[in-house]
């Protein structure tokens, strides 16, 4: 661990109702490898505000702008939130597709300001399957929503009793695929493009080294792939644009 430069954080959410008591749970393991759980409550709230709070709540401790960061969640709404909605949103003035207020805006905002400047990889875990560092956060969050207080360790990796780094047991689908769009492994068909979104931008790629080159190292950075003319268009609306949006 001390010779990844990396920040490895773990965060969850829960609530009892929606809205209802909730609490929030994260663990940031820094490069030097010390640990810090942190965690809090908050009611009437929604387990959405909960899962966002935790991550707002872990960028904000990491005061090391310069480290990159691993962000594990089982939260698809805050992943896709993140790095694909928001893009769509900030264009629009936080107003939905449908024109409507975007639900935890002020969240949203906060959020979206962490990541300025930093290099992060939000990366999905499977929830309750035994993924030690997902566990404990979600065991932080449950404990506060229900109005307890757990002692949160702050201390050395190497004496911290949860083997955080062990990921053995989750089973991460491929970055490019989401949104129901499955990858088609046994289907010899070439694909129609590759689609990047960088800062907002979307862009159109004919082969997938050319766009990784775009999208590598960016903070926030989008990319699929798409079979069909079809799919690409579905793609870019899911991202918030059109077909005539591309470059």
């Amino acid at each position: 661990m001390k010779d990844k430069k990396i920040w490895v954080v773990f965060t969850d959410g829960a609530s009892s109702g929606n809205p209802g008591p909730g609490g929030w749970g994260s663990i940031a393991v820094s490069p030097l490898g010390q640990v810090h759980e942190l965690g809090g409550s908050e009611s009437p709230t929604t387990n959405n505000r909960m899962e966002l709070t935790a991550a707002i709540q872990a960028l904000q401790k990491i005061d090391d702008r310069g480290a990159p960061i691993d962000i594990y969640t089982d939260s698809t709404y805050v992943i896709r939130g993140i790095t694909q909605w928001i893009w769509a949103w900030k264009k629009k003035g936080w107003i939905s597709a449908e024109g409507k207020p975007i639900a935890n805006v002020d969240l949203w905002q906060q959020l979206s300001s962490l990541t300025i400047g930093r290099t992060l990889r939000w990366i999905h875990v499977r929830g309750h399957a035994g993924i030690p560092g997902n566990e404990r956060a979600d065991e932080i969050a449950v404990q506060f929503s229900k109005g307890g207080r757990p002692s949160l360790y702050r201390g050395e990796l190497d004496t911290y009793s949860i083997d955080i780094l062990d990921l053995s047991k989750n089973s991460q689908p491929d970055p490019s695929q989401s949104r129901g769009l499955k990858k088609k492994s046994s289907s010899p068909k070439k694909p129609h493009s590759y689609l990047s979104c960088v800062n907002g931008a979307p862009q159109r790629h004919a082969t997938w080294s050319d766009c990784e080159r775009r999208v590598q190292g960016r903070s926030g950075a989008k990319f699929k792939k798409a079979m069909t003319q079809e799919e690409e268009a579905e793609i870019l609306r899911t991202w918030g644009f059109s077909p005539t949006d591309l470059k």
